[in-house]
């Protein structure tokens, strides 16, 4: 278990640097002046904000996976039963997630 909290703790790390030099980026071209077309592309692509949200979703619905694991009987050494009990929760937060982006593409 100790090695499991190490690996996590470098990938917060990871995506707390990645979201500054993000930052940093997206100010220095917003300091840099005037953008035309082609850099009003690339500053929204670069902000990323669905990436987020998609994340949520998906975290959230392996929550709600586990949660429901704890009321559902079954033998842990012998079923494979918690596997699909959780993949089918996340594969639903994607779902969730497509849906959400279709539905907003279209408005």
């Amino acid at each position: 278990m100790p090695f499991i909290i190490v690996i996590v703790f470098f990938i917060i790390i990871g995506v707390f640097i990645i979201t500054f030099y993000k930052y940093r980026l997206k100010r220095r071209i917003i300091d840099s002046g005037p953008l035309d077309e082609i850099g009003l592309k690339f500053l929204m692509q670069l902000s990323g904000s669905n990436e987020l949200l998609k994340w949520g979703i998906i975290l959230m619905s392996a929550g709600i996976g586990f949660v429901v694991l704890e009321f559902i009987p079954y033998r842990a050494e012998e079923s494979p039963l918690p596997y699909g009990v959780e993949m089918i929760f996340i594969a639903g937060g994607f779902l969730i997630y497509h849906l959400m982006m279709r539905n907003h593409k279209d408005k």
